[in-house]
C-alpha cells in the first residue's frame, strides 16, 4: 500500500465518524452565526484527531480554525469548512457534507504532513449563505501564507470549479413624509413612489450592462396602509456581475439612479449594505485539473464531469484572492434537484449521499496529495496564481455604498 492509499484507507477509517457528524449536523440546523451544535462537534472532532483548535475567531462565535502542524517546515494546506443552514428548509444546499468532506480530508492528510513537513488547516467558516466568514477571515489576512485553499460542493452532478459572480447585497431606504392619500395627498412625499422610480431605472440600466450582470431585488417595505401615503419605503437589491471591477462599477450606477429618484420625489435616500460583499471566484485551473484527474483515477467516467458554469455567489471568492482555490462539485443525490429546494435536501440526508460526502473527502485529500508530491505542481499552482489571479481585494465586510 503506497501512502496515497494510506490516505484513502485512513479516510475509510474515520468513516462512520463523518457520516454520524453529518447526520447529527442534518438534524439541528442552524442558520448562520447560530452554528453552536455544528461547530460545537466539529471542533470536538479536530481536537480528538490532534488539531489544536482556536476558537471564536475574529469575534465570531461560531468561527474556528483547527490547526495540524509537522515537525518539518513545509507547505500550508486549508480545508474549508460550511455549516450553516436555510431558513425554514434546513440543510437544502449540502452544508452538513461540505464541512465533512472536509474534516474527513484532514484527518486522511494528517500522516502525508507528519512526513513531508508544513502545516494543515481546516478553517470553520459561519454564515456563507448570507454573512459569510471567509470575507472577514479574508480580509484579516487569514489565507494570505496559505499555499493552496480546497473544498467541494455537494451537488446533482460532478461539476468542475468554475466561476462565482462578485456581489454587492444593497439596501435602498426612502423617507419621505405622510398624509392622507385622499383628504390632503399635497401635503405628502411618497416613499414608495422613490421605489418604484429606482426599479423602472434599474430596469433601463439592464440595457447596457454586460451579459454577465444580474441586478435582482424585491420591495422589502412599501408602506403600511393604501389611504396613507408612505413616508418610508424600502428596497433591497443583489447586484453582481463576473469580477470586482465591474460589480463596484454597477454598484456606482445604481447609487446614482437612487440618488436620482429621491430627488424626483423630494425623499431623503439611505444606501447601505445589508449582507457582506462577496468577490468572484478566481478557480486555480492546475488545482481544478488535478481534483479531476483524481475523480477519474477514483473511477468516475470523465463524460459524466460536467464543465464548470458561473451561478450564484460565494465567499470562497474571497478566498481566491488571497491564495490559490478551487470549489468543484460531487454529485451526492442521483435525481436532478437543485440546490436549495426540499427535494435536494431530503435525498442528501440519504444513505448514497452520506457515501459520496465520505468519497469527496478521499477526492479533496488525494487532490492536496498530489499538490505535495507531484514534481512541480505546486509550483505550478503558485505561478498559476500569482500570473492570473492575485490582487488584494477591496475590504468587503465593511459596506461600499
Amino acid at each position: 500500500m503506497n501512502n496515497k492509499q494510506r490516505l484513502i484507507a485512513e479516510i475509510e477509517a474515520n468513516a462512520a465518524e463523518l457520516k454520524e457528524i453529518a447526520i447529527y449536523i442534518a438534524q439541528n440546523p442552524e442558520l448562520g452565526n447560530e452554528e453552536f451544535k455544528a461547530s460545537a462537534r466539529l471542533k470536538r472532532s479536530l481536537a480528538e484527531h490532534g488539531f489544536e483548535v482556536e476558537a471564536p475567531v475574529l469575534g465570531i462565535e461560531t468561527a474556528f480554525i483547527g490547526t495540524f502542524r509537522s515537525d518539518k517546515p513545509g507547505p500550508t494546506i486549508a480545508l474549508l469548512c460550511e455549516y450553516d443552514a436555510l431558513p425554514e428548509i434546513g440543510h437544502a444546499c449540502g452544508h452538513h457534507l461540505i464541512c465533512t468532506m472536509s474534516l474527513g480530508a484532514a484527518i486522511g492528510l494528517q500522516e502525508t504532513v507528519r512526513e513531508l513537513g508544513g502545516t494543515l488547516r481546516v478553517y470553520g467558516t459561519p454564515a456563507e449563505e448570507t454573512r459569510g466568514a471567509k470575507v472577514t477571515m479574508a480580509d484579516a489576512g487569514l489565507f494570505d501564507d496559505c499555499d493552496f485553499a480546497l473544498m467541494a460542493h455537494p451537488y446533482y452532478a460532478f461539476q468542475k470549479s468554475g466561476s462565482a459572480l462578485a456581489m454587492d447585497a444593497v439596501q435602498y431606504e426612502f423617507y419621505g413624509k405622510a398624509s392622507h392619500a385622499a383628504a390632503s395627498p399635497e401635503s405628502g412625499v411618497n416613499a414608495l413612489d422613490a421605489v418604484l422610480m429606482l426599479f423602472n431605472g434599474i430596469n433601463a440600466l439592464r440595457q447596457q450592462t454586460r451579459m454577465d450582470a444580474r441586478l435582482h431585488g424585491i420591495v422589502n417595505h412599501g408602506g403600511v396602509a393604501a389611504n396613507i401615503i408612505p413616508d418610508y419605503a424600502s428596497a433591497q437589491f443583489y447586484i453582481r456581475s463576473a469580477d470586482r471591477p465591474y460589480t463596484d462599477e454597477l454598484v456606482g450606477k445604481v447609487r446614482r439612479i437612487a440618488e436620482g429618484a429621491a430627488l424626483q420625489t423630494g425623499c431623503e435616500v439611505k444606501i447601505s449594505n445589508y449582507e457582506y460583499s462577496y468577490d468572484e471566484l478566481i478557480t486555480n485551473e492546475t488545482l481544478s485539473e488535478t481534483f479531476t484527474r483524481n475523480l477519474i483515477e477514483a473511477g468516475i467516467d470523465p463524460a459524466a464531469i460536467q464543465a464548470p458554469e458561473n451561478g450564484g455567489s460565494a465567499d470562497v471568492g474571497n478566498v481566491s484572492t488571497r491564495c490559490p482555490a478551487i470549489h468543484p462539485y460531487v454529485q451526492v443525490v442521483y435525481e436532478r434537484h437543485e440546490l436549495h429546494s426540499v427535494g435536494f435536501r431530503d435525498l442528501a440526508q440519504q444513505d448514497a449521499a452520506y457515501d459520496a460526502m465520505v468519497f469527496g473527502a478521499k477526492i479533496l485529500a488525494g487532490t492536496a496529495y498530489d499538490t505535495l508530491t507531484v514534481p512541480g505542481l505546486l509550483e505550478q499552482v503558485r505561478e498559476e496564481f500569482m500570473r492570473n489571479a492575485y490582487r488584494l481585494p477591496a475590504a468587503a465586510s465593511a459596506p461600499r455604498t
